[in-house]
């Protein structure tokens, strides 16, 4: 993401944080950082975990309801959270209002067009076609960058526990049966656009 917009004295916001995992380490650079979290219960983890930095806000709000004025974001991270493709169109139109010029948005979701993940995932999810979530950022004018990344576990069991939480029961019990090992080959879109 570096290597696209450095975000180093700038305004970030992080749609969907989650429970803040990544907000210390924008924090390190940028002169404030912002987490958006639809659920009260992430938002309160969130708040916690960045208790002792100054320059970082949690707020409760959503993609499509950005709690932010216009124009007041220069960096936007969304990991994992509402910007799967079609769909999104909500989300997208608050970015526009959100992000001043001069500003950029990522989005970092699956590539399911390739890796082993890529593979469990199309089983898991058929109706999400790569093609079609491709063609929907590229006409929107977004360009994809595609990583190679890596799931490793410390144990087989850790391993299990992750599978299960993505995916049915069923297909859990297939993929597992099917995959030896701690390590799985995983590809990712980090999807970029300059406003």
């Amino acid at each position: 993401m570096r290597d696209i917009a450095d975000w180093s004295g700038r305004h970030v916001i992080d749609l969907g944080c989650g429970t803040g995992f990544h907000l210390p380490r924008f924090a390190t650079t940028a002169a404030s950082v912002t987490g958006v979290e639809p659920h009260p219960d992430l938002v309160a983890i969130a708040r916690r975990r960045t208790r002792a930095l100054s320059h970082v806000t949690v707020l409760a709000g959503t993609a499509q309801a950005v709690p932010l004025p216009d124009a007041s974001v220069d960096v936007v991270h969304a990991r994992w959270a509402y910007f799967f493709g079609p769909g999104c169109e909500p989300g997208l139109a608050e970015l526009d209002r959100v992000v001043r010029r001069g500003g950029t948005a990522f989005v970092i979701d699956n590539d399911a067009s390739r890796s082993t993940f890529g593979g469990w995932f199309r089983r898991g999810y058929p109706t999400v076609d790569p093609d079609t979530v491709e063609r929907f950022w590229s006409r929107r004018g977004w360009t994809r960058t595609p990583v190679d990344m890596r799931w490793s576990f410390a144990s087989r069991a850790d391993l299990e526990a992750v599978v299960r939480i993505e995916f049915t029961r069923e297909l859990s019990d297939e993929i597992l049966a099917g995959h030896t090992g701690t390590e799985v080959d995983y590809a990712v879109n980090l999807w970029s656009k300059g406003f």
